[in-house]
């Protein structure tokens, strides 16, 4: 009989020890919640800078394209039309080869001569305009991955708020 009263007081000091540490369990969780909630916000604008910033350079990177193609399609348009105006003469001067002077030939060649260095410049300016749309598309494909990304990121992010919250 006695021996029951005696578990009973242990049984009792267990508890009374126990009650004690839980505010300070209590405690120690609510400092964690709180530092997880923090991340969490911090995760949120940090995702949302990266937004930010992946809209505006998605922005001038579309301008840069768009200005330098403009820029590269009036440069082409221009050395076509001096191509056709170096022709011409030229094709004038083929028609009546007789009475063609010294003078006039030298003349020629030297539009022949522009004529290529022309050619040579468009096909140039063809490629750069290949390679700037290359670019284009290689940085469209690196959007394309951010975004991706920034998704993951966001379902992360939810996730870890949802986990957080329960």
């Amino acid at each position: 009989m006695k021996a029951k009263p005696h578990s009973l007081e242990l049984d009792w000091d267990t508890e009374k020890k126990h009650i004690e540490q839980l505010p300070e369990e209590n405690l120690i969780l609510e400092i964690a919640q709180k530092q997880n909630m923090n991340e969490s916000a911090h995760l949120g604008w940090e995702l949302e800078q990266l937004s930010k910033n992946a809209d505006l350079l998605d922005t001038s990177r579309k301008l840069f394209v768009l200005e330098l193609n403009e820029c590269t399609s009036s440069r082409i348009v221009n050395l076509e039309k001096e191509t056709r105006t170096y022709r011409a003469p030229s094709k004038g001067c083929r028609m009546s080869p007789g009475h063609l002077k010294c003078g006039e030939l030298e003349k020629e060649n030297q539009q022949l001569s522009k004529i290529e260095k022309l050619q040579t410049q468009l096909e140039r300016e063809k490629q750069s305009n290949w390679n700037v749309e290359t670019f284009s598309e290689e940085l469209i494909e690196e959007k394309e991955q951010l975004q991706s990304d920034m998704k993951t990121l966001k379902a992360d992010k939810a996730k870890q708020i949802k986990d957080l919250e329960q």
